[in-house]
């Protein structure tokens, strides 16, 4: 069976079905096992529903087939037409369902062609190998962009003489407070957030302290050296129980120099090929990891995605996209352990996970703590910060 949603938030249930429109429990009394739509929304978590976008990996607009193509322009016009009206006239799609904003006509033609298309990508793609992680994360950027960031402008008050925070505060100002990640915003997988949304991800780490927990406290989890332990995971080492850069100081190079020289060294050399360092490449050997991922056009993650990549980022692509993908794994059995408690994932930056922390369940933190650490790969020396 073939369905589209009209909203993807928890408390806007609504799905188009062959043709008619339902609304609460009537509109997912049939949705299950084996149903397919476009995309998520938190209502499906756990129905067994498949996504056409998770298995073509783009956009409606991107996807589109030439046969359908006119009546996709048309009612994609429409849509985009009453997204800036509902801009200009100030109603928020946060605190409203878009199917009660527009009219039903409207919603049974725009679902028709969603619906067609959707029947397409499953027709003529093939599910990807990452499908079921790209499901999982979407679950997690879902749940963290439905939470509203409690802002205190005040705390960057002593920072406001400088122009170009003065600019970045008002330009803040401007946007939803909501942390909207893109799955798809980037070719290796790596988040990107959505525009309006906060950009948690660009913005000047001093200006970090107008986020308040909405709870008692924040706690950061992230991987100490992430990108390097994920160097060491693709060429079967094991994990140093240490920060990385000592250990390479001590383990690479002999101990010669600090560990600021020993991770400028090893970072210079390694994302950039016509670099040469004998010890560097006597131990992370890249021309091979290289080899290994990369079969001269595509790389292929332990993840399941595959990049199409000249070899000169070849390396650069296969770490960074196994780093990312790794956190949101990591981030989503965080995301499991945290169910019907108060204490929730705030936000992520990059290999950064910031949990939003209810003093009542601060016991959890260590558990917490070290299912973060225990990937796939082994354990990952975790640095833990509270503020």
């Amino acid at each position: 069976m073939f369905f589209q949603t009209l909203d993807s938030k928890l408390q806007c249930v609504g799905v188009y079905n062959n043709g008619t429109l339902l609304f609460g429990e009537n509109g997912l009394e049939n949705v299950g096992e084996g149903s397919k739509t476009w995309s998520y929304a938190s209502y499906l978590e756990g129905t067994g529903v498949e996504y056409a976008h998770f298995i073509c990996g783009s956009d409606l607009d991107s996807v589109c087939p030439d046969h359908l193509r006119g009546d996709w322009d048309y009612v994609n016009k429409k849509f985009q037409a009453f997204l800036r009206s509902l801009i200009t006239a100030k109603v928020s799609l946060d605190d409203n369902c878009f199917f009660d904003l527009v009219p039903e006509k409207f919603l049974m033609d725009y679902c028709y062609v969603k619906d067609q298309i959707c029947q397409y990508v499953f027709e003529n793609y093939e599910k990807p190998d990452n499908y079921d992680h790209l499901v999982q994360s979407a679950a997690l950027l879902h749940e963290i962009g439905s939470q509203k960031l409690n802002l205190r402008w005040s705390n960057v008050r002593n920072l406001m003489h400088k122009k170009d925070i003065r600019d970045q505060v008002n330009r803040l100002k401007k946007v939803n407070p909501y942390c909207r990640y893109n799955l798809f915003g980037t070719k290796t997988g790596r988040l990107t957030t959505r525009k309006n949304s906060f950009p948690i991800l660009t913005m000047k780490k001093e200006l970090r302290t107008i986020i308040e927990p909405t709870n008692d406290f924040f706690v950061s989890l992230d991987f100490n050296g992430a990108e390097l332990r994920t160097l060491l995971a693709l060429r079967g080492s094991e994990q140093p129980l240490e920060d990385i850069h000592e250990w390479n100081k001590v383990n690479v190079y002999r101990n010669i120099g600090t560990r600021e020289e020993a991770k400028k060294r090893l970072f210079s050399w390694l994302y950039n090929p016509e670099s040469v360092d004998y010890l560097s490449e006597r131990f992370y050997n890249r021309d091979e990891l290289v080899k290994k991922h990369w079969d001269g056009s595509v790389v292929k993650t332990p993840y399941g995605r595959e990049i199409e990549v000249d070899k000169r980022r070849a390396l650069n692509y296969l770490i960074q996209s196994t780093t990312s993908d790794m956190v949101l794994e990591q981030a989503s059995k965080l995301r499991a352990m945290l169910a019907g408690k108060k204490t929730k994932i705030a936000f992520i930056i990059h290999d950064e996970v910031v949990l939003d922390v209810a003093k009542e369940e601060e016991n959890m933190l260590i558990s917490l703590k070290n299912k973060f650490q225990a990937t796939r790969f082994g354990n990952f020396l975790v640095n833990s910060k509270m503020s």
